[in-house]
């Protein structure tokens, strides 16, 4: 084997945060996950070598291919969708220690030919049995080889189990779920993917809030009028029917990513950024948020309309949708925190599918200053200040504030201070798998949901849900390319809001 550190490319560099020798087996490995995030993530730790010396990845699933053919698949996906330039002596030597294993995930021989591989790596790559178990399988294939792992873990090394959304469908399968792991694996051994949360910006909301004294003393109900959170896709289902028939973007997005983007901006500051401390008060947040009533919640579905000047159709004319179908595409809801911090001040939310543009932002909207003293001078388009964080796609953090216009009198209007990413740091962003499977192979737990969070989120959304079950709304009551329902519209317009348009 070439060891690492004796890789041309490592000379001149010092120590760097790189995990122990370990072997990464991402079950599913045939699907759309591994060929677009996983490898390409693989590739860029690689780049900047912060995957471990010794180290092997093993990809599993149905499809019946040889080493070779994986490798190929795995190539071409690299140069299709990694962000780096291509460099054949890197990826050779992550090739070097990749192999594939063609077996149904239920079948016991393949489990005791996946055992035999791994204990080979261990010997040929110096892996020591330490495993990350990378879950990117249908949900209801996820118990079965989380027991089949759990029979045969081994004594030696350690091992981790990465899953992917979605945690359950519901409440009760999200314990169910819980409690199989729990037999076989500590909560400490559990890393629950959200990729939201491995973005640059979502992270940057801690450093923006606890690394600032000018935010902290004012990011409070008495200086903040509302929160506005929005997660815009312009794609629809992209072929994934069978899926979302089940999910709707309630359980899709808003079950995870946009309630984790609220507690993040609602948490109180932790006592210390280890795992625990950072999910401790997101948990806080999470247990305060009360239940929205049915005026406060608004579902939608698109209808045929126009993306970038281009027809598209609706959902119910989606292949695999059922031509009534009455799943939902889009969710708006007006959520409170109740707490000290957030009494009476509201939480707008909203995600959707075929929305005019890909958008991810938190808005923090602050209170009109009182009685200014130029009030009348001002004009139409001064606005409160606002602080805008944009999570994708062009990530970065803008300030809006009142100043004055060039000559003469006094007349004032809303300017944007603007700190972007890539103009600042002048490097391209990570992508989030890279960093998560990097944190998971490390062991640190910050980015990762924990069990009494999923259950929360689950809580809050069953009890949406069962709302939703009394009443049946009239879809399509979108068309795609618009920003969604006129009854979202309604869910600001009546406390005398507007939502924020990209």
């Amino acid at each position: 084997m070439t060891e690492l550190a004796e890789n041309p490319l490592l000379v001149g560099l010092g120590p760097r945060r790189t995990p122990e020798p370990c072997v990464l087996v991402v079950f599913g490995a045939s699907g759309d996950l591994t060929r677009r995030k996983i490898f390409p993530a693989l590739y860029s730790l690689a780049c900047r070598h912060l995957l471990p010396e010794r180290f092997a990845v093993v990809g599993v699933a149905r499809s019946d291919w040889s080493d070779d053919e994986f490798r190929e698949r795995m190539e071409h996906a690299v140069r299709e969708f990694g962000r780096d330039d291509f460099k054949q002596e890197v990826w050779d030597w992550l090739a070097e220690g990749t192999r594939y294993l063609s077996t149904d995930f239920a079948d016991e021989s393949g489990e005791n030919r996946l055992g035999a591989l791994l204990n080979e790596l261990d010997e040929e790559r110096g892996t020591r049995g330490n495993r990350v178990y990378y879950l990117a399988v249908p949900p209801q294939a996820m118990e079965t080889v989380v027991t089949a792992l759990g029979k045969r873990r081994s004594t030696q090394g350690w091992t981790r189990l990465i899953v992917e959304k979605p945690f359950g469908h519901d409440l009760e399968s999200a314990r169910r779920l819980t409690q199989r792991i729990s037999r076989h694996f500590a909560e400490e051994e559990v890393f629950r993917i959200d990729h939201y949360l491995g973005k640059e910006t979502v992270q940057n909301m801690l450093a923006l809030r606890f690394a600032n004294g000018i935010f902290e003393p004012i990011w409070n109900r008495q200086f903040i009028d509302h929160i506005q959170i929005t997660v815009a896709e312009s794609l629809g289902i992209e072929g994934r029917a069978g899926y979302y028939e089940e999910a709707g973007a309630i359980r899709d997005i808003f079950q995870n990513h946009l309630l984790q983007l609220v507690a993040l901006t609602a948490m109180e500051p932790p006592i210390d950024f280890t795992a625990d401390s950072v999910r401790n008060e997101k948990v806080k947040v999470l247990k305060a948020m009360h239940t929205p009533g049915p005026k406060h919640v608004v579902r939608g579905q698109y209808g045929p309309g126009y993306i970038e000047g281009k027809p598209v159709p609706g959902y119910r004319e989606e292949e695999g949708v059922a031509p009534g179908s009455m799943t939902d595409t889009y969710v708006a809801a007006k959520l409170f925190v109740d707490n000290w911090r957030w009494a009476d001040t509201p939480f707008y939310v909203r995600t959707g599918k075929r929305l005019p543009r890909r958008e991810t932002t938190i808005g923090i909207q602050f209170k009109r200053a009182p009685h200014p003293p130029f009030e009348e001078s001002a004009t139409e388009e001064l606005r409160p200040n606002l602080l805008l964080v944009h999570v994708q796609p062009d990530e970065g953090v803008s300030l809006a504030i009142g100043a004055k216009v060039p000559g003469q009198g006094m007349k004032i209007r809303t300017v944007h201070m603007d700190f972007m990413y890539g103009g600042a740091f002048r490097t391209e962003l990570p992508e989030a798998y890279e960093r998560l499977l990097l944190d998971a192979m490390l062991g640190d737990q910050t980015l990762f949901t924990r069990s009494d969070e999923v259950e929360e989120q689950w809580a809050l959304v069953d009890a949406i849900v069962a709302a939703w079950k009394r009443d049946q709304p009239a879809f399509p009551n979108y068309a795609a390319g618009t920003w969604g329902p006129a009854a979202a519209d309604d869910l600001v317009h009546r406390d005398g809001r507007n939502w924020l348009r990209p």
